[in-house]
């Protein structure tokens, strides 16, 4: 059995915003963790100082550590994400990027506003989780 994502009647809707309220795990899956991703190129360095591209090039690069796992971006359950100097503007880049990795299923996904993060022109960075039936 697959991981089954679940949005509770009596929470609201979750899915336009780019995240789901709960994920289920079977017994005896594995768990893939993906460490912070940003939006580097091959070099390491943030390939443009615009968020949006910040935030477009992370989710490839999440699609590439799962792909040496043999995995896809539907095998993912749970994203940590985190935002430096978090304002409302910021939320319409992180859903459609959400929404054309993943569609009418995200994963869970938590959002953090932060100061910073490893380096000054690190705007975003996430943090997932994975499953292998």
């Amino acid at each position: 059995m697959a991981h089954a994502l679940v949005n509770p009647d009596g929470l609201h809707d979750p899915v336009p915003f780019g995240y789901s309220h709960t994920a289920a795990v079977p017994a005896g899956t594995e768990l893939v963790l993906i460490a912070g991703q940003y939006g580097s190129g091959p070099d390491g360095a943030v390939v443009s100082a615009d968020f949006a591209e910040q935030v477009k090039q992370t989710f490839r690069n999440i699609g590439t550590a799962l792909a040496a796992h043999g995995l896809g971006l539907g095998h993912v359950v749970q994203l940590r994400t985190y935002v430096v100097d978090h304002d409302v503007s910021k939320l319409g880049p992180i859903t459609e990027a959400v929404r054309e990795a993943w569609g009418t299923q995200p994963p869970t996904q938590t959002l953090i506003g932060v100061a910073s993060l490893a380096a000054p022109d690190v705007l975003f960075e996430v943090e997932a989780v994975a499953v292998r039936s």
